[in-house]
């Protein structure tokens, strides 16, 4: 129902300070801007000024969202124009702030907010109207006899107001689509070491190169120089055997 109130009402509270006395000041004796005649209305009715200066937390939330914030039915306005108007409600009167919305949206100006604004609201970009409601609550500050007195202060807060409560009306940001991570580049296999097969069952059989260099496996040299042995053994007893033949 008041989901921007408590936000709302953190950031008027940073604008309104603390004890304040100053006879030049209409409003009279704030204390964290609540003054003591609203003090009496909705908390202590006979309160003094000291008892104002204890004002708690929940006593100020409860002037502010009485006297402010459901007079402009803050509760009901969109996001960022409720900011702008309760807090020029809280500077200025709440009737005053009401007409001032009602002007910026184009329906008849008496003060009270209801269906009638509330759809004119809706109607319109919030933004715009935030933008029209500082300027006009600007611009009948600056027409104040006391604007030489609390104009520089005045005008900073509407101000940061303005920038607040636009971005308050900004829609959400969506956010942005993920990228997917980049897939580490797939090593290629290492190939494995040239295999013979033998004709039965293709088991593998690693061929181990010759330690000479030469290619020729040592195997295989071994295997030559015995037939080389044995053919020159076998010569030599065909030429012995054909001799003996001879003498006999």
């Amino acid at each position: 129902m008041d989901r921007n109130f408590a936000r709302a009402l953190a950031l008027v509270l940073k604008s309104e300070g603390g004890w304040s006395d100053n006879p030049a000041d209409p409003g009279g004796a704030t204390m964290k801007g609540v003054t003591l005649a609203n003090f009496r209305r909705y908390v202590k009715a006979d309160a003094s000024k000291a008892d104002l200066k204890k004002i708690g937390d929940a006593q100020v939330a409860t002037v502010y969202r009485r006297f402010y914030w459901d007079a402009v039915l803050g509760s009901e306005l969109p996001d960022g124009v409720d900011y702008a108007a309760f807090d020029f409600a809280v500077n200025s009167g709440p009737v005053r702030a009401a007409r001032h919305l009602q002007a910026s949206v184009g329906v008849s100006q008496d003060g009270r907010i209801g269906p009638a604004t509330l759809a004119a609201v809706r109607a319109k970009p919030a933004g715009v109207i935030i933008d029209q409601l500082c300027d006009a609550r600007l611009a009948f500050l600056r027409r104040l006899p006391t604007w030489a007195t609390f104009g520089h202060g005045w005008s900073d807060r509407v101000k940061s107001v303005r920038a607040q409560a636009l971005l308050m009306s900004a829609p959400a940001t969506a956010p942005g689509s993920v990228q997917p991570a980049m897939r580490a580049p797939v090593s290629q296999p290492v190939q494995p070491p040239a295999e013979a097969e033998t004709p039965a069952g293709n088991a593998p059989v690693s061929v181990s190169p010759a330690p000479d260099g030469s290619g020729i496996p040592a195997a295989a040299k071994a295997g030559g120089v015995i037939a080389a042995i044995l053919l020159i053994a076998y010569v030599a007893w065909h030429h012995i055997a054909v001799a003996l033949q001879g003498i006999f």
